[in-house]
């Protein structure tokens, strides 16, 4: 069974960092580009970030670029999101999802399209 898993959500003051993580089973994360998307409540899903399966390219919304870092782990099947100076708009469920037949090992999608598999999700809350 092919499963995405987000982990490391929580509550943290403006200003301050969490790091979430991806993990895969059933599939070889390597092979996959993967993108992060997040919703706030009563907000329609938005990119927030993706990497290419090659790990070569990433990509940034402009909301989140010079604060947040994607980066992955091919040998531990994970990718993670590094968000640092966090602000209270950044207030969300995280998602991460996995295109596992991307088109170019050097490209990744801000569309939801090419995604194939989704987590479930993990809450975001930045307030003081």
């Amino acid at each position: 069974q092919l499963q995405l898993v987000e982990s490391g959500g929580g509550l943290v003051q403006p200003g301050g960092s969490l790091r979430l993580s991806c993990a895969a089973s059933g599939f070889t994360l390597g092979n996959s580009a993967i993108g992060w998307f997040r919703q706030a409540p009563g907000k329609e899903r938005e990119w927030v970030s993706c990497i290419s399966s090659s790990g070569g390219s990433t990509n940034y919304a402009d909301s989140v670029k010079g604060r947040f870092t994607i980066s992955r782990d091919n040998a531990k099947n994970t990718v993670y999101l590094q968000m640092n100076s966090l602000k209270p708009e950044d207030t969300a469920v995280y998602y991460c999802a996995a295109d596992i037949r991307p088109v170019w090992s050097g490209s990744c999608s801000y569309r939801d399209r090419p995604y194939d598999y989704w987590g479930q999700g993990t809450q975001v809350t930045v307030s003081s």
